[in-house]
């Protein structure tokens, strides 16, 4: 189980800009948070610390908490995307809802932080270097439905091809609404058809432009 933030982690993280997730803090505590995978320091000058999406929701998490012990697993967890048939399939409702939505705003965040232009309509370096869990993200952050043993919805799953995942939905309408969020989202998504199966697919790969 992932270590429960400290006294002085929580309140640096409660502390950070609510608009750009900057946080102040010695260089030893900034350093522990981002070994935590809760900050990333920023490669331009000056260098400043920045929350992370899993920071983000650490402290939206605290937030939620209060004034109850920060004890609960959804403030220090690593959040994971469904990516499609997981077993066993993560619980749903509104709490994942949120975690969802927070994910995907420090996502947007991350990419305005790290793209050199600023940009949040493309993806950013962790997303090619995630990207499974990157489309799985944008679609469910979109409100689309994961795939479970007892009904259909999508799955994304890697590929061969460097930087391009597959995405599968149990028909042509839940395919083409896919490859509308992810085009949104960023990616470049073509439809193809797999010679065996015959089964119709999306190759997504996130846009440099």
């Amino acid at each position: 189980m992932t270590r429960p933030l400290t006294a002085a982690q929580r309140r640096i993280v409660d502390a950070a800009d609510p608009g750009t997730g900057r946080l102040r803090g010695t260089p030893a505590q900034l350093a522990a948070l981002v070994k935590r995978g809760l900050a990333f320091r920023h490669p331009r000058p000056p260098h400043d610390h920045f929350l992370t999406p899993a920071g983000h929701r650490a402290r939206e998490a605290e937030a939620e908490a209060a004034p109850e012990p920060v004890t609960a697993p959804a403030a220090t967890s690593v959040f994971a995307a469904r990516v499609g048939g997981e077993h066993p399939a993560p619980e749903s409702g509104p709490a994942r809802l949120r975690e969802v939505r927070g994910a995907w705003q420090g996502m947007l965040e991350l990419r305005r932080m790290t793209n050199p232009d600023g940009a949040t309509d493309r993806p950013c370096g962790w997303e090619r270097s995630h990207l499974v869990q990157a489309a799985a993200l944008a679609l469910e952050a979109a409100g689309h439905r994961p795939a479970t043993d007892g009904e259909g919805g999508y799955r994304v799953r890697e590929t061969p091809q460097p930087e391009a995942v597959a995405v599968y939905a149990p028909d042509g309408e839940s395919l083409r609404a896919c490859a509308a969020t992810l085009e949104g989202a960023g990616w470049q998504v073509g439809a193809y058809t797999e010679p065996r199966t015959r089964a119709r697919y999306l190759l997504a790969s996130p846009r440099r432009v």
